[in-house]
C-alpha cells in the first residue's frame, strides 16, 4: 500500500504517504476525476473509492510495479540501500520493525522520493536529511559519505516546526512556527506576516505610515501571499494578480491565471549619474538612491514570473511545470523555489544553473541565501543545504 501510494502521488505530481492523505490532497486540488495505473482490485483502490468525491478512472496497463525479483538487501548498510531496488527495501522495512541504526524510519519518512530514479548519492542525501536526532552517528557519516556525489551537503538540520521562512535584513533566515501563511521582513527589520484569512499582522499592531495602508487594504481585500523589499510591500490574490505597494502609490500586474501562492522580491540601489553629478558638484549630498525591484511570483498555474514594476510583465515564463508554486524567495543571484510535487530547486536566473533537490515530505517553505545556501522547510525539520555546484538542469 505504502509503495503504491508514493508511485500515484508521484504520477500525479502531488506528496503524500496514506491513502487518507492522498485523498486530502487531491480533494485540495482542481481535479475531480484522476486517472490510477492500477488495477480495480488493488487495495489502495479499495482505500479511495469509499470516501467519496473523486471519479476514478482506473487504467489496467502499466501497473505498478510488482514484487521486485528475489533477493537480500542488508537494510543496516547504508551504502546497500542507497544502490538497491528501492521498491525491495520499501517492502523489506515494512516486513522488519528493526530501526537499523536509523535507516528504517528515514526511510519510511522520505520514501516518495527515495523511489523516484536516481543516484545513489542523491538518495544518501535524501536519507541524511530525514535521520531522526537519536540515530546512531555511525549511519549519519556514512550517508555523508555516500553524498559526496551529489550536488549538495548538509550543512545542518534541525527538527522543529515551520510554516513560513523569510530572510532577516542581515540575510539570516527568520523561521516561523505559527500557522501563517506568508512572513516578510520590513526595510526596518519588522516582521510582517499573512495571516491564513489573507490579512497582515504587525507586531504591536502598527509598523508605520507603508505597512499599516497595507493593512487596511488587505482587511476588505484579502491577500494570498507576501513579500517586502526596498521600500514596497507586495502581496498577491487569488485571481492572478500582484499588487506593488510604495508611498509613492501602487502598482499592479496580472501575472498568473489563478490563485498567486508566493512571492519574493529583490531591491537594487539606482540613481540617476546626473544628479549625482550635479550634487557632487554644488557640494551637496547625493539624494538616496531609489529601489529597483525585481519580483518573482508563483501561481497554481504552475509558472513562476519575473515582474519588475514600472515596466510591463514579460510574456514568457521564467519556469513552468505541471504542479503549483508553493514558495519563493530570492537572495543575491539566487532564487529559491519550491513545488506542491515535493521539489525545491536552487535557481540562477542570470545563468539559468538549477541544482534540485526533493526531500520526502511535503514542503512548506523555502529560503536562498546570497552564498547559494538553500534552506527548506518542512513540517517538522528545517534543512540547511550549501551548494556544490549548480548544474544544469536535464
Amino acid at each position: 500500500m505504502r509503495v503504491a501510494v508514493w508511485e500515484v502521488a508521484n504520477r500525479l505530481g502531488v506528496v503524500a504517504g496514506t491513502p487518507a492523505e492522498l485523498f486530502s490532497v487531491l480533494l485540495a486540488g482542481p481535479r475531480r476525476t484522476v486517472r490510477l495505473p492500477l488495477p480495480p482490485d488493488h487495495a489502495l483502490v479499495r482505500a479511495l473509492r469509499p470516501l467519496g468525491h473523486l471519479d476514478l478512472v482506473l487504467d489496467e496497463p502499466p501497473e505498478l510495479p510488482g514484487p521486485p525479483p528475489a533477493g537480500s538487501v542488508d537494510l543496516g548498510d547504508p551504502a546497500a540501500v542507497c544502490a538497491a531496488d528501492p521498491v525491495r527495501v520499501t517492502r523489506a522495512y515494512e516486513a522488519d520493525p528493526d530501526p537499523r541504526g536509523g535507516l528504517r524510519p528515514a526511510w519510511l519518512r522520505a520514501g516518495q522520493s527515495l523511489l523516484r530514479d536516481q543516484d545513489p548519492a542523491d538518495r544518501a542525501l535524501v536519507l541524511l536529511a530525514a535521520l531522526d536526532e537519536g540515530a546512531d552517528p555511525r549511519t549519519a557519516a556514512a550517508l555523508a559519505r555516500g553524498a559526496a556525489g551529489s550536488p549538495w551537503t548538509l550543512a545542518r538540520s534541525s527538527r522543529r516546526p515551520c510554516t513560513a521562512l523569510t530572510a532577516a535584513p542581515d540575510g539570516r533566515p527568520v523561521v516561523r512556527e505559527d500557522r501563517v501563511l506568508a512572513v516578510a521582513c520590513l526595510p526596518d527589520g519588522t516582521q510582517a506576516a499573512l495571516d491564513e484569512r489573507g490579512r497582515l499582522r504587525l507586531p504591536g499592531g502598527r509598523a508605520g505610515r507603508l505597512a499599516d495602508a497595507v493593512a487596511a487594504t488587505l482587511a476588505s481585500h484579502p491577500a494570498t501571499a507576501l513579500a517586502a523589499a526596498g521600500d514596497s510591500v507586495l502581496t498577491g490574490d487569488r485571481m492572478g494578480t500582484v499588487h506593488a505597494f510604495s508611498l509613492t502609490g501602487l502598482e499592479q500586474a496580472a501575472l498568473h491565471s489563478g490563485r498567486v501562492t508566493a512571492l519574493t522580491a529583490t531591491a537594487t540601489a539606482t540613481a540617476s549619474a546626473a544628479a549625482t553629478a550635479t550634487a557632487t558638484a554644488s557640494g551637496a549630498a547625493p539624494s538616496p538612491a531609489p529601489a529597483a525591484l525585481t519580483v518573482y511570483s508563483g501561481g497554481t498555474d504552475g509558472t513562476v514570473r519575473a515582474w519588475r514594476p514600472g515596466r510591463p510583465p514579460g510574456r514568457s515564463a521564467l519556469a513552468r511545470r505541471p504542479c503549483p508554486v508553493v514558495a519563493l524567495h530570492a537572495a543575491g543571484p539566487y532564487l529559491a523555489v519550491a513545488w506542491a510535487d515535493g521539489l525545491a530547486e536552487l535557481r540562477r536566473p542570470d545563468t539559468g544553473a538549477t541544482a534540485l533537490f526533493r526531500p520526502g515530505p511535503r514542503i512548506r517553505a523555502v529560503a536562498a541565501t546570497a552564498d547559494g545556501t538553500l534552506v527548506v522547510g518542512l513540517d517538522d525539520t528545517v534543512l540547511h543545504l550549501a551548494r556544490r555546484a549548480c548544474r544544469p538542469r536535464r
